[in-house]
This record gives structure tokens, sequence and C-alpha cells, in this order.
């Protein structure tokens, strides 16, 4: 459980330097799909930011960025595909990493989800911006990592329940192999 910590702790610090980045990161799609002449369609999928990455983008800043989403998001993906192996999980669990599987899906249509507070990263952009073109693909990660951590604090609660029902459990069920060398004053037979 603390490598699965770990692991998220990390993606969420690559996640930080990213969001810092955020206004390169809309530079760079808008850029990428200047050059592929595709103005009209919003950016609703991380294939479609891997298409214009890998056809249309010209500039080493955009191809950066835009491998460091898509890092991001494989990141994401790997560390849902080993939540699955630690822990068989319960209907919670399995439904936040179900959710998570859904959203990562490289096909996913991302163009109606919005993260919403305490992420601000669709107040950051333009209303034309954050209500058509980019709003799902910047909301992605934090979403995804908001389901990461409430699965995280859940395990953590039932494991640590499950932990304590067991050491319960051991107390009441202990019986002394032997009996006491000494015998408590005032009771001796003779």
């Amino acid at each position: 459980m603390n490598e699965v910590v770990e692991t998220l702790r990390n993606i969420e610090q690559n996640y930080k330097i990213f969001q810092q980045q955020q206004f390169t990161f809309t530079r760079a799609l808008d850029h990428t799909r200047e050059e592929a002449h595709d103005l009209i369609r919003p950016v609703a999928s991380i294939v479609q930011v891997q298409v214009l990455k890998d056809h249309h983008c010209i500039s080493a800043t955009d191809r950066r960025i835009l491998n460091m989403f898509i890092s991001i998001c494989n990141d994401l993906r790997n560390l849902c595909q080993k939540l699955e192996t630690v822990h068989p999980g319960d209907q919670v669990t399995n439904g936040l990493l179900e959710r998570c599987k859904v959203l990562l899906n490289d096909s996913n249509d991302l163009s109606a989800i919005r993260a919403t507070y305490p992420h601000g990263v669709v107040n950051y952009l333009s209303f034309e911006e954050a209500r058509h073109t980019y709003g799902g693909v910047v909301s992605l990660i934090p979403i995804v990592i908001d389901h990461l951590k409430e699965w995280v604090t859940y395990t953590k609660r039932h494991l640590l329940h499950q932990e304590k029902d067991f050491q319960k459990f051991l107390l009441e069920n202990q019986r002394p192999k032997q009996k006491a060398p000494w015998r408590p004053p005032g009771k001796h037979p003779y």
C-alpha cells in the first residue's frame, strides 16, 4: 500500500509541474490544431492529443508539453492496473477503478467532463476554450487523481478496520498455554 501511495504522490508532483504550464499546453494544442487544419472539433480524447503530437507538432516545446500530458495519463493508467492486482477490492473500490479506467481509455470522449472545485484548471481557460475546446482534456488528470485518492483513503480505512477486527478476534480467543507459576496471596491450600 505504501508503494501505491508513493506512486500516486509522484504522479501528483508531475501533475503540479504540468499544471504550472497549462497555458503552454493549451497553446500547444492550438498550434497543432492549426497545423492539422482542424479548428472546429474540440480536443476530446487522449488519442487525439497523441495524433496531434505525432503528426502535426512542429515545436519542441509543444512536443514536450504534449508528451508530459500523455506520460501522466500513462502513469495513471499503470497505477490503476497495479491497484487491481494489489487489492481485490469491493464494490466501492472497484467502482472507483472502473471510472478511472473509463476516463483514461484512449478513445473516451472527454468533451463532457469538467473539473470542479477545488480544481481551478477550467477557470484558467477563456470562456470559449473552457466551454468547448479544451475543458475535458484539462479536467481529465485532476478528476482521475481525485478518484485514486478516494480509492486509497477508502482502502486504508477499510484495511485498518479489518486489522482491528482481526486483533480483537485474536485477543478474545487467546488461552493461556500454562498456568501461572505463582499463586495469589491468601489462597494457599495448606
